[in-house]
């Protein structure tokens, strides 16, 4: 009876961390080669397990998929929220679009289907994809209109365009590394991005009928 109880604990102890490895062995491959890149059998032979332990912790691919997608996104979530606490305010922007980029580079083709929302065959995911992308754009957003409100007026400017200006001049950088390979220095790109959307947000506050 005592060898009953320590095998079985033993085996509630060796469930969890092979779930957690098969996440993260998910992780690395989806980041490589896209969810339509990578098979069941695929993880099963890279952690040198059986298909059917995979089936034992997960219903299948897609909710293999799902479940990375949450763990990355949620890391980028929490990293955009320190990223919020930086001061100067001048730098959080900074801040903001760096931890994007570094992460986008980092995982790449998981951070490619939050860019181009992709659609991989599941209407499930395809929706639990917008939705991230849904949450990633407000945490941005709100640093936008934090930082833009700060010091100069442009209260007036859309937060929503500029949130979509500056997620699709960062989304832009990312695909083109990601497509072409092409080496990037973060905070020369980070200094870039800024310089250019407060010179857009400048002009279009004095385009502005003021009263």
């Amino acid at each position: 009876m005592k060898g009953m109880k320590t095998n079985l604990n033993r085996s509630a102890s060796i469930i969890p961390d092979t779930k957690q490895a098969i996440i993260d062995e998910s992780r690395r491959s989806f980041s490589e080669y896209g969810y339509l890149g990578v098979s069941m059998s695929d993880i099963a032979k890279k952690l040198h397990i059986t298909k059917a332990a995979l089936y034992y912790h997960f219903s299948g691919k897609a909710e293999i998929y799902e479940t990375v997608l949450d763990e990355v996104f949620s890391e980028l979530n929490s990293r955009l929220n320190e990223a919020m606490d930086e001061t100067p305010i001048d730098r959080r922007l900074h801040r903001v679009i760096g931890t994007y980029l570094e992460f986008g580079r980092k995982e790449k083709n998981l951070i490619k289907a939050l860019v181009l929302k992709l659609s991989p065959g599941n209407d499930h995911l395809s929706r639990h994809i917008a939705e991230w992308r849904k949450r990633i754009a407000l945490r941005i957003r709100s640093v936008v209109e934090s930082v833009s409100a700060d010091g100069e007026s442009f209260g007036q400017v859309d937060g929503g365009l500029l949130t979509s200006m500056l997620t699709g001049m960062m989304d832009g950088l990312l695909l083109e590394h990601s497509f072409l390979g092409k080496k990037t220095d973060l905070e020369k790109m980070s200094d870039q991005i800024v310089s250019a959307l407060f010179s857009t947000m400048r002009r279009n506050h004095r385009a502005l009928p003021h009263v």
